[in-house]
This record gives structure tokens, C-alpha cells and sequence, in this order.
């Protein structure tokens, strides 16, 4: 059976992004179903993936990355005395993509600064 997984890395940084809130949502038409939430673990990854087995069929998804609070604690924990940009330039990164194959495993991982990100198709 196939699952979805993913993970962050910062690449400003150079060190996997944790403690970033992800949710994962399927879309159908104009509907939006949650279907789950989690943090990446202080390798960037969710402990256990976002779909998987039966629940993976195929369809259109939508991950969402909650990376704004993710730049703020990084820059508070810097200097607490450094403004915090308002509004941010990324703070929700979303990426819908389809899946055709829900036998295989789809990767979707993201890459970010606080100013660009990109994804793929990974393994």
C-alpha cells in the first residue's frame, strides 16, 4: 500500500526544520476535508506519515506548512531585541499536488528560507 510523507529542511540554515506545523488536506472540487495535522520532529520529519495504507487513495491533496512561527522563534531566540517583520513575507506555504498511484509512496518534501521555498517529488 502507498503513503505520504514528507519533510522540512531550512536551508538557510542548513538543519532540518522542527517543530513545524503541518496539515494535510484532500481536496475535492471546491471542498476541503482535513484529514490530518502534526509537527516535524527535530529531524523535520512527522513521526509517522501523513497518509498511508487504505486512507491513500488517489486524488487531489493540499499540504499546508505553518512556517511563519517557525521564522519568529528562530529570530527570537537570535536577538530578542530584532523586530519581527509584520506581516511575513511566508508564513503559510502551501502546495496542492496530485496523486495517481496510491500504490506508491509519494514524498513531498519542502525546502525553505524566510524568503523562497521548493519541492518535489522525492523518494
Amino acid at each position: 500500500m502507498g503513503r505520504l510523507t514528507t519533510h522540512v529542511l531550512d536551508t538557510t540554515r542548513g538543519q532540518p526544520g522542527n517543530a513545524i506545523g503541518i496539515s494535510l488536506y484532500r481536496i475535492d472540487g471546491e471542498q476541503r476535508q482535513c484529514l490530518n495535522t502534526q509537527l516535524t520532529n527535530d529531524d523535520g520529519r512527522c513521526d509517522q506519515p501523513l497518509l498511508a495504507d487504505d486512507a491513500f487513495t488517489a486524488g487531489v491533496y493540499e499540504l499546508v506548512f505553518a512556517v511563519g512561527p517557525y521564522f519568529t522563534a528562530l529570530e527570537s531566540s537570535v536577538s530578542s531585541d530584532a523586530p519581527v517583520s509584520e506581516p511575513r513575507f511566508l508564513d503559510d506555504v502551501v502546495i496542492r499536488f496530485g496523486v495517481s498511484a496510491a500504490d506508491q509512496h509519494y514524498h513531498v518534501p519542502l525546502l525553505i528560507t524566510p524568503y523562497s521555498y521548493s519541492t518535489y517529488r522525492g523518494s
